[in-house]
């Protein structure tokens, strides 16, 4: 009785969020003011950034979700589905990164590629959910996206250095995407 109560209140929730959503929460000149941060974070580290800000699941994900299947591992499932679709994982040196908000959820995902996941661990990682997650409580959207784009610009910078004497090209855009 509750479970089902529960999970159809909350695929309510998704359906009544869509891309207008995103474009509010994300209007047209905070995407662009990211979109610059992140091109000027890429020419100082051979690393591929994306930023991909959603306003609810699929229906096909919320169908899913029970005991053995929670949200989380929803968000992750559908923030790794996001790194294949924008193509996060395709870059020469395998370093890109995404960077995911689910605002049904409240819910960030970093999803690294193996490269650059071979130097971050998971509490790096989680420690950078935690601050942008306190951003966004506050309100303050494009703040932690910010702070989020300058820490992983950090450890790209840390690990994977742009040499000044070799091209860097620009292998994915920098726009954020708002689905």
């Amino acid at each position: 009785g509750r479970l089902v109560m529960n999970k159809l209140a909350r695929i309510l929730k998704h359906r009544w969020l869509d891309s207008s959503d995103t474009r509010r929460r994300v209007p047209d000149a905070m995407a662009q003011r990211l979109a610059a941060r992140v091109a000027a974070s890429e020419g100082r580290h051979t690393g591929e950034i994306r930023v991909c800000v959603e306003a609810a699941l699929p229906l096909s994900y919320l169908w899913r979700l029970n005991r053995q299947t929670p949200m989380s591992a929803l968000t992750r499932q559908r923030a790794m589905s996001w790194f294949g679709r924008l193509r996060v994982w395709d870059t020469a040196h395998n370093n890109g990164v995404l960077i995911y908000l689910l605002l049904a959820e409240h819910s960030i995902e970093f999803v690294a590629d193996r490269a650059l996941a071979a130097h971050v661990g998971p509490g790096q990682w989680q420690g950078m959910v935690d601050r942008l997650s306190a951003q966004l409580r506050d309100g303050r959207l494009e703040d932690g996206l910010t702070q989020a784009l300058e820490e992983v610009s950090a450890v790209l910078v840390e690990h994977f250095l742009q040499p000044t004497d070799a091209p860097n090209p620009n292998e994915l855009p920098n726009l954020v995407v708002r689905a």
